[in-house]
């Protein structure tokens, strides 16, 4: 993925398997991450781990 530095990027039920997946490669080409999930533990845990290395924000949400 090119031309993701310092883009934001929403991921929807980022904190689930696949979302989770997204999130981290997203984070790993540079891009910042806001993880929008209804399990607002499990999101601000995926958070902590790619701020790590990158930037990220959990956001308690529900999109249905």
């Amino acid at each position: 993925m090119k031309g993701l530095k310092d883009k934001v990027v929403i991921v929807t039920g980022g904190a689930g398997g696949i979302g989770s997946a997204t999130c981290r490669r997203l984070a790993e080409q540079g891009a910042k991450v806001a993880i929008f999930d209804m399990n607002l533990e499990a999101a601000e845990k995926l958070a902590n781990e790619i701020n790590q290395y990158g930037q990220a924000l959990a956001i308690q949400c529900d999109i249905t």
